[in-house]
C-alpha cells in the first residue's frame, strides 16, 4: 500500500543497512543501490543515452518481468520511469513486490506525458485514491507527439524557482511518486467509469479535486516553506558533499 509520496529518489525512507535493488536505472542510477538490474543494455530506445552504473554496484541482465532474486531478498527496490515501458504490468509489479517488502515508483502522470511523451512508453499512468491507474497510451482520445520537453524538463527545473516549488509541493503533477510497503495497488485498464473518465473524459472541478485536493492557507504555507528548506538543503549537500559519477556499463565490465 502507499505510504507516502515523497520529493525525489533522494528523499526516500531507506535505512542505512538496507539492501537495496534497483530495477532498470538507465543513464541515470541511484548511487543507494546495492544491485541494480537492466534488461536492455545495448540500445538506448527505452532511455536517454548509454547505461551507467556506480562502481561500488552489483549489476545483473535480466527483465524486470522476471527478476532472477529470491522472494524478499531485498528491504527496498527502487523503480524510475520503469513501468510506463513494460509490456506486461501485472507481471512487473508483482516482480517487486516479491523480491522487496518495500520500494519507490516512479512515472509520468498524465500531465507529465502529455507535456513530455516519449514514443516507448506504453502506459498513461494516474495515482488515483493511492493506486497506480493504468491506461494503454494507444487508447487515449489526445495525441501525445508535442514534446514540450525542454522547457519542462531541462530548462524551468533549473531556472524558476517558483517552478521548483510548484513541482514539489502539488506532488504528483508532472510525475508519480509512490513509495510503498508490502504491496503496490494498481488497476491495469480500468473498465470502471469512476477510474475511467480520468482517462477518457474532460476533468471537471470534481475530477481534479479528487487529483489534486484542496488544503488551508496553514497547509499551503507548510508545503510551502517545507519545500523551499528541502531545496535549499538538497542545493547544500550536491555543492559540499558530492558522490562520485557512474561509469559507463561498458568501462564497469571491463574493470570488472
Amino acid at each position: 500500500m502507499k505510504r507516502r509520496t515523497p520529493y525525489d529518489r533522494d528523499n526516500l525512507h531507506i535505512k542505512k543497512r538496507d539492501w537495496v535493488l534497483e530495477v532498470g536505472p538507465g543513464h541515470n542510477p541511484s548511487h543507494r543501490a546495492n544491485v541494480v538490474t537492466e534488461k536492455f543494455t545495448d540500445q538506448n530506445y527505452h532511455r536517454c543515452g548509454d547505461m551507467k552504473i556506480y562502481p561500488h554496484q552489483i549489476f545483473a541482465n535480466a527483465d524486470g518481468e522476471n527478476l532472477p532474486f529470491k522472494d524478499k531478498e531485498f528491504d527496498y527496490v527502487i523503480c524510475n520511469q520503469v513501468l510506463e515501458h513494460v509490456e506486461n504490468p501485472e507481471k512487473f509489479i508483482s516482480e517487486q513486490c516479491r523480491v522487496a517488502s518495500r520500494g519507490y515508483m516512479e512515472t509520468p502522470s498524465l500531465l507529465g506525458e502529455f507535456l513530455f511523451p516519449k514514443k516507448s512508453h506504453r502506459w498513461i499512468i494516474l495515482d488515483i485514491d493511492n493506486k497506480l491507474v493504468l491506461f494503454e497510451k494507444s487508447k487515449m482520445p489526445d495525441h501525445y507527439e508535442n514534446n514540450y520537453g525542454e522547457l519542462f524538463l531541462n530548462y524551468l527545473p533549473y531556472q524558476s524557482l517558483i517552478y521548483k516549488l510548484l513541482w514539489f509541493t502539488e506532488g504528483d503533477l508532472m510525475l508519480n511518486r509512490y513509495e510503498w510497503e508490502e504491496k503496490i495497488d494498481f488497476i491495469v485498464n480500468p473498465t470502471d467509469e469512476y477510474y475511467l473518465r480520468f482517462f477518457t473524459k474532460p476533468w471537471n472541478k470534481e475530477m481534479v479535486r479528487k487529483l489534486y485536493p484542496p488544503r488551508s492557507p496553514f497547509k499551503e504555507l507548510h508545503k510551502t516553506f517545507a519545500a523551499l528548506w528541502y531545496i535549499m538543503w538538497t542545493k547544500f549537500r550536491h555543492k559540499f558533499f558530492e558522490r562520485h559519477q557512474p561509469i559507463l556499463l561498458s568501462e564497469y565490465m571491463k574493470n570488472k
